[in-house]
């Protein structure tokens, strides 16, 4: 009842729950019921990167798409049209087709596709003023007529020329090559940052000149620590399987790099702590600002800083992590998945703190890993005479004032920025 405890932080979520929630948004954990009263269902399960069995650590897992066919095939007693929402391999509307054709109660469906392109922290303004929405479904007359019914329902508050329709296959395609696209410009602007850091360049300059020119922009050209999220890396390794399992072996290699260059920057990053605190960090009291994989959300998946933690962990550093929504669980819970180490291991050499002054206080250096705006706004002198000297700043995001920390005596490295 409490619209403050949605398990999701999102920016202007809660609000339109609030708004909605008895009206003409329900939720009932009566699925059966919902699936027999339902003219359009969408599927908008995980599909996490299969841990198991063949395309272990590459292909998507289908199994959650499965469950909900084979539970809509079941059910079903009248005509429906089912959409895919998840981000899903080429051709699975085809496996879904079947089993709802061959499971089912002689009841016809139509699948379509309509690719999710909301990104955490900004979902309810991409929601709302969308750049495009993507529509695929057959080219029988029943297929056009369930694409129109999808249309019909965004032409609500989407403008029709923003309404794009094809075939189930670009669609389905077209969201796995839209995330491999903004990673990739990720990968290139994180591997340019490298060089600067050799050359004297700065990494926001350059990006600030190429991001000018109209045929490139301005967009997804920050330089960072490297991206996380539930999306581009499992899209990624799903579009490197594909290309294999067609025997695209370049293609593969090609896509595979972009995450090859992502981890390179996360491991080199742990790595210039540990040289840069005299080449060991053992026992020394590290504070990571930051865990969530971005601002404004509280979603950890991929995040960078379980890579960073766990690299300086190894090395026996004492994490401490402040991070403003992310829960202690979660990232107890981040950590123990690796199965690097105990899970009590993990709770001995890292903490959580949920006040940044007290992270900070009596560390050997600071890890700034998630871009939250409050971390711009603290009291950094307040917090320099508090740790051990010299203080270190290692800002993984580029948010803060160099000249300004500096001048307070504070070490301070950031990705991209070479020495002139």
């Amino acid at each position: 009842e409490d619209i403050s405890q949605l398990p999701i932080f999102e920016p202007g979520l809660g609000d339109i729950v609030k708004e909605t929630r008895g009206r003409n948004l329900f939720f009932s954990t009566e699925v059966d019921k919902a699936i027999d009263n339902a003219e359009m269902i969408f599927i908008s399960v995980n599909t996490p990167t299969k841990t198991y069995g063949k395309g272990k650590g590459m292909a998507a897992d289908l199994k959650y798409i499965e469950l909900c066919a084979r539970q809509i095939a079941k059910v079903s007693k009248e005509d429906k049209i089912v959409v895919e929402k998840s981000t899903l391999p080429v051709r699975t509307a085809s496996a879904i087709k079947s089993i709802l054709d061959n499971t089912g109660n002689n009841v016809r469906f139509q699948i379509l596709s309509n690719p999710e392109f909301l990104a955490e922290g900004t979902a309810v303004n991409d929601l709302l003023s969308p750049d495009r929405v993507l529509i695929g479904g057959g080219n029988s007359s029943e297929g056009q007529k369930a694409i129109q019914a999808l249309v019909n329902i965004y032409a609500n508050w989407v403008s029709e020329d923003r309404i794009l329709t094809t075939n189930v296959w670009s669609s389905e395609l077209s969201k796995l090559t839209a995330n491999a696209f903004l990673a990739q410009r990720v990968s290139s602007i994180n591997a340019m940052s490298e060089i600067c850091e050799k050359t004297g360049a700065d990494i926001n300059e350059v990006a600030k000149a190429i991001g000018m020119d109209s045929r490139i922009g301005s967009k997804f050209l920050k330089a960072s620590v490297g991206f996380g999220g539930s999306c581009f890396q499992k899209d990624i390794l799903n579009l490197v399987y594909i290309a294999k399992s067609y025997g695209l072996e370049e293609v593969a290699n090609y896509w595979e790099q972009v995450i090859i260059m992502n981890d390179h920057q996360k491991q080199r990053f742990s790595d210039n702590i540990v040289q840069t605190l005299y080449n060991t960090v053992s026992g020394k009291k590290i504070t990571f600002l930051g865990w969530a994989f971005k601002k404004d959300t509280n979603d950890t998946r991929e995040s960078a800083a379980i890579k960073v933690a766990d690299s300086l962990l190894n090395e026996r550093a004492e994490i401490i992590v402040y991070d403003p929504k992310v829960s202690e669980e979660r990232i107890y819970a981040d950590l123990d998945y690796l199965n690097t180490r105990s899970p009590d291991e993990n709770r001995k050499l890292l903490n959580v703190s949920k006040d940044a002054y007290e992270a900070c206080k009596e560390s050997h250096g600071i890890a700034i890993l998630t871009e939250w705006e409050e971390f711009t706004t603290y009291n950094w002198n307040k917090i320099y005479n508090e740790m051990q000297k010299p203080a270190f700043i290692f800002d993984g995001r580029g948010i803060l004032d160099k000249n300004l920390l500096e001048g307070i005596g504070f070490v301070y490295y950031k990705i991209g920025s070479g020495t002139e």
